[in-house]
């Protein structure tokens, strides 16, 4: 009979619950967020987005995406997003700090078919991008690694001025891709005729490294001991796939420590 008498009086309370109206609840997509009106977001600029457009934190309103080196990161709706390809690294020595930098995946230089080297697949595709918006063809990979190039004489061969049986040398560096061969020569009189070095000579020996910078070559012209018959113009030659660069320095023939004194006073005041 008790039993009978408790379900009784539940059943008001059911029927009370039987009224109320059923109501739909939107579950945001993060702290902060709000119901989502397509209407409400904000246009995109008419220039376009560098790195792209990205839905922002909350799902609902597309936003341009932080580029390459960018910051991105942030707390809740005003969260902002890498572009496509790149990720959001925090530093690991201030782990309260919400914010990062938008770093490419894929960190290599790449060679575009448009013949440039970019510093990462990620600043390629912008740069293919910002190509389409004017009116111009996209750019897509040609080969990971720089574009080959000519060479490039970067630190030419100087002057030298020494006294007899001294130890004396030149050096050269190139840059190109694919990376450059250095050889050596002596101007011979005249400056028409060549001798490609090290020759028969006994006193003279030419060295090659990779370096300093990559796909830079450094080389070096070695004379000891130094005679008037090395006295003269050297050229270095660097060659590569791409095509060739020269560039001429000189060894002097001095009578005494005194001269060499001289000649470098005179130069610097030149």
């Amino acid at each position: 009979m008790q039993s009978f008498v408790l379900s009784l009086s539940l059943v008001p309370v059911l029927l009370i619950l039987s009224a109320v109206p059923v109501l739909s609840v939107r579950v945001s997509a993060g702290p902060g967020c709000g119901p989502c009106d397509p209407a409400q977001c904000a246009p995109l600029p008419e220039e376009g987005c560098g790195s792209g457009s990205v839905p922002d934190a909350c799902g609902c309103c597309a936003v341009c995406a932080a580029a390459e080196r960018q910051l991105c990161g942030g707390r809740r709706a005003a969260a902002r997003r890498c572009g496509s390809g790149m990720e959001c690294v925090r530093s690991d020595a201030d782990k309260k700090n919400k914010m990062g930098v938008c770093v490419c995946k894929s960190d290599y230089e790449v060679c575009g078919t448009d013949g440039r080297t970019y510093r990462s697949g990620c600043a390629l595709k912008s740069a293919s991008m910002t190509a389409e918006k004017e009116g111009r063809e996209p750019i897509s990979v040609q080969n990971k690694g720089r574009c080959a190039t000519a060479p490039v004489i970067v630190t030419p061969p100087g002057e030298v001025y020494n006294v007899s049986g001294s130890q004396v040398y030149l050096s050269c560096e190139a840059v190109g891709v694919p990376t450059p061969v250095l050889t050596w020569k002596k101007v011979l009189s005249g400056k028409k005729r060549m001798e490609l070095l090290p020759g028969d000579r006994d006193n003279l020996a030419i060295q090659t490294r990779g370096g300093p910078e990559k796909h830079e070559v450094t080389g070096w012209v070695l004379i000891s001991p130094l005679t008037k018959e090395e006295e003269g113009s050297y050229e270095c030659h660097a060659t590569n796939s791409k095509g060739e660069a020269s560039a001429v320095g000189a060894i002097y023939l001095v009578e005494s420590s005194d001269d060499i004194v001289k000649k470098v006073a005179k130069e610097d005041e030149l």
